[in-house]
């Protein structure tokens, strides 16, 4: 009687979870056709807390089943910068700050968008910086220092990338060489627009697109910047999968990190929202697709946030922490050696689960998708 009490008993509860754990379409296999990976950076675990407090609708991080945590130091020092941490996202490797696609010896490695290319996948950047900022210039170009900015932006007409979106036009146009990389662009098959995000339609039937709205990186959602994040990153997968197509698109939340740096709140806030409001917009179109693997990470933590009790004194003078009142602080203008969160929907996403290496980001996306062998 007990025993078929208990077996009862199991099978009713394996039946609850069925019903009542999330559902997601998959493709029935580990093998993802495509490949999202949104990067907020400086996006540390209190950043994306600060959600949940501030936030006025469901917060999108709360949609993902499988997490894991990332170490983020470059290979000489415990705090990375972006050029580290992004060459390691793009090309599965360590290397010095400062560093965009190149080892410790300042040879070239081999970055995901060129593997995947190799495949028929179609690359798509989009980014709130400028498209030669640390982290976008990681997925395309080969420089040895970050700051080379007009050198990484003469790499991408011969890229492998075929949407990006951003800022950095100064770049392209006013560069002290005289170029004008925008004529080199069109010559690459590249459709350039400098006033705005077009409707789909009016830019679908272009070989390739590019955007570049501002002259170095794009204005503050303070500074009315509205919804380009989320609406590039849709038109980017878009654009990307016509005809399915297999894609691969890395979007980046950038200047979260430059609140970070400037320990301005209100600024990391709104832009963290607008992050999480991209990361609705593409899972809302993994769902559907069920052959989408979507990674949502950061490349360090930026200004020690944390959300800590606001300050006040009580009767006897004595300073106390309020646990009522939020008051969002940072203990520093850089960087900090902080793990950060890895999120991860779709097939394959239980890869993602664990405490590893920000390498293993790179090595796990080659691993899911095979796109790594001819």
């Amino acid at each position: 009687m007990n025993k078929f009490f208990y077996s009862c008993f199991f099978v009713v509860l394996c039946f609850l979870y069925d019903c009542t754990a999330p559902k997601q379409k998959t493709n029935g296999s580990l093998t993802p056709k495509n490949v999202i990976l949104l990067i907020g950076d400086g996006t540390g675990l209190s950043q994306i807390s600060a959600a949940f407090y501030y936030k006025k609708s469901p917060v999108n991080y709360a949609r993902f089943q499988h997490i894991g945590l990332i170490k983020t130091s470059s290979s000489e020092q415990d705090i990375t910068d972006s050029a580290a941490s992004g060459t390691a996202f793009s090309c599965g490797e360590k290397t010095y700050n400062g560093a965009i696609g190149v080892r410790d010896d300042q040879s070239e490695l081999t970055n995901l968008t060129e593997l995947a290319a190799q495949h028929a996948v179609k690359i798509g950047l989009v980014a709130t910086s400028s498209i030669t900022h640390a982290t976008p210039a990681s997925f395309y170009a080969h420089v040895l220092d970050r700051d080379m900015q007009e050198e990484i932006a003469q790499q991408m007409p011969r890229s492998k990338v075929d949407f990006f979106a951003g800022g950095g036009l100064k770049f392209f146009k006013d560069r002290s060489d005289g170029i004008n990389l925008l004529s080199e662009l069109e010559s690459n098959n590249f459709n350039i627009d400098t006033l705005g995000l077009q409707p789909l339609d009016a830019v679908k039937s272009n070989t390739k697109q590019g955007y570049l709205l501002a002259h170095d990186g794009m204005p503050k959602i303070l500074e009315s910047r509205g919804d380009f994040l989320p609406q590039a990153t849709v038109q980017a997968i878009q654009f990307l999968h016509q005809n399915d197509a297999p894609f691969f698109l890395m979007s980046e939340g950038s200047q979260i990190d430059w609140a970070g740096h400037d320990n301005f709140s209100d600024y990391l806030i709104t832009e963290l929202i607008d992050f999480d409001e991209t990361i609705g917009k593409v899972l809302d179109f993994a769902e559907k697709d069920g052959e989408t693997l979507v990674v949502v990470t950061a490349d360090h933590e930026t200004g020690g946030f944390t959300l800590a009790g606001e300050n006040y004194i009580n009767k006897e003078g004595k300073v106390y922490s309020s646990y009522s009142r939020l008051e969002p602080k940072f203990s520093t203008k850089g960087h900090s050696a902080a793990l950060v969160p890895v999120f991860a929907f779709g097939p394959g996403a239980e890869l993602f689960n664990g405490v590893y290496e920000n390498t293993e980001v790179f090595h796990k996306i080659i691993e899911l998708t095979g796109w790594g062998g001819m």
